[in-house]
C-alpha cells in the first residue's frame, strides 16, 4: 500500500520492524450485555432503563463455551473476556476463565473493570492480563464521557497487577472531543502503568446519547493515533477496532501500525461481503492474516467439544449452540454467498 504521509510511511517501517507482516482478527467475548454503570454519554447501553439486575442479561454458559471453541477453531485471537459487573460472582468467572484456557491453551485478557487486588491474585493462574476501559485521558473529557467511570480504580489496579506478573490493557476511542496534543497525556499514561497492548476505537454515533449527530472519525484521523503510538512504542500491541461500514480503512489502519483488527461483527458477517472485504483490505495493507472471516476449517466439530473435560449435559448443550447459534447460521451465510457468485 502506499503511504503518502511521512508519519504514516514511518510507523509502517517501524512496526515491520518490530512485527513483520502477520497480523490477526480479535474477537472479544462477552458473558453479558448489561452495564451496571450505564451513563458513559458515547454508550449504547445509557440510553437504556437504570436499575435491571445484572444477572438478567447474562449469556448461558454454553453459548459463552461455544463461542470460545468456534473463535479458537476459526484461528481468532481472543481480544479480552468481558461483561457487566455483578452479572456472574467471581467464583463463575474463575470457571470461565479455567474453561476458556482449557479450549484455548492460552491464558486470556480480562476486561471487567477495576478488579481488587484479591481477584487480580485468584485469577492470575488464567489471565495474561487486565484491560481498563479508560476511553480517554484527558481528564476533563474523561469526567464528561465517564462521569462514573474515573481513572483513578484502573490505575490501581494498574499498578496492583505487576505484582502478580499480569500485563496492562488500556482502551482509547478517537472521535469524542480529544486533541492531537492529547497524544502527550497518551504516551505519559502508557509508559506510566507500563501498558503493553491498547485498543483504538473509532466513535459509533449511538441514537439517544449526546454523539447522536457526532461525525465518525475519519481513517485518517484514527490512523493518526495508531502511527503516533506505534513510532512512540515500537513493540506495544495495537489493536484497531473497526465496524462493518469502515470496512475500507482496514488496509490504512493496519499499514500504520495496528496489529490485529476487532469489533467487526464477525460471526453474523462470516463469509460475507464486508468479511471478505476485510481479507482484501488486509492484502492490500501487504499484510498475512492469521485464521479467516471466510471459510469454515473442515474439522469434526463435535470431536472438538467432546474432547474438553466438562461433565455431559454441559457438552450437549454447547453442541447444540455451535450448531443452532453459529455453524447453521454462517453455512447459510456461505451458501449466500456461493450462489450470488454464480
Amino acid at each position: 500500500m502506499i503511504l503518502n504521509n511521512t508519519l504514516f510511511e514511518t510507523a509502517n517501517r517501524v512496526h515491520e520492524k518490530s512485527f513483520g507482516k502477520e497480523i490477526a482478527f480479535e474477537r472479544a467475548i462477552f458473558f453479558s450485555w448489561g452495564c451496571s454503570i450505564g451513563d458513559c454519554t458515547f454508550c449504547y447501553m445509557s440510553t437504556q432503563p437504570y436499575g435491571k439486575n445484572p444477572q438478567e442479561t447474562r449469556r448461558t454458559t454454553e453459548s459463552i463455551l461455544a463461542e470460545f471453541i468456534f473463535a479458537k477453531n476459526v484461528g481468532w485471537d481472543i481480544g479480552f473476556f468481558t461483561g457487566g459487573i455483578g452479572a456472574f460472582t467471581p467464583e463463575e468467572i474463575e470457571f470461565f476463565l479455567k474453561a476458556a484456557y482449557e479450549i484455548t491453551g492460552e491464558k486470556l485478557w480480562l476486561s471487567v473493570g477495576p478488579i481488587a487486588k484479591p481477584l487480580l491474585k485468584k485469577y492470575s493462574p488464567y489471565i495474561r492480563g487486565v484491560v481498563g476501559s479508560t476511553e480517554t485521558i484527558n481528564p476533563d473529557l474523561h469526567k464528561k464521557v465517564c462521569p462514573s467511570k474515573p481513572l483513578a480504580p484502573y490505575e490501581k489496579m494498574f499498578r496492583e497487577a505487576k505484582e502478580f506478573d499480569l500485563e496492562c490493557a488500556m482502551t482509547f476511542i478517537v472521535g469524542m472531543g480529544e486533541k492531537k496534543e492529547d497524544i502527550e497525556l497518551l504516551k505519559d499514561f502508557i509508559q506510566e502503568y507500563a501498558i503493553t497492548k491498547i485498543h483504538i476505537y473509532g466513535l459509533i454515533p449511538q441514537k439517544g446519547t449526546m454523539f447522536e449527530n457526532a461525525a465518525i472519525p475519519t481513517a485518517e484521523e484514527q490512523a493518526w493515533w495508531i502511527a503516533q503510538l506505534r513510532i512512540a512504542f515500537p513493540t506495544l500491541d495495537i489493536q484497531c477496532g473497526i465496524w462493518e461500514d469502515r470496512t475500507a480503512r482496514v488496509a490504512l489502519l493496519l499499514s500504520v501500525g495496528a496489529n490485529s483488527i476487532s469489533k467487526f461483527q464477525a460471526t453474523k458477517l462470516f463469509g460475507l461481503k464486508q468479511a471478505q472485504d476485510i481479507e482484501t483490505q488486509v492484502k492490500i495493507a501487504g499484510r498475512i492474516m492469521r485464521g479467516s472471516l471466510t471459510k469454515l476449517p473442515q474439522i469434526d466439530w463435535e470431536k472438538e467439544v467432546e474432547k474438553l473435560s466438562f461433565d455431559e449435559d454441559l457438552k450437549k448443550k454447547i453442541k447444540e449452540k455451535l450448531q443452532k447459534d453459529y455453524l447453521k447460521r454462517i453455512n447459510h451465510n456461505l451458501k449466500k454467498v456461493s450462489v450470488l457468485s454464480i
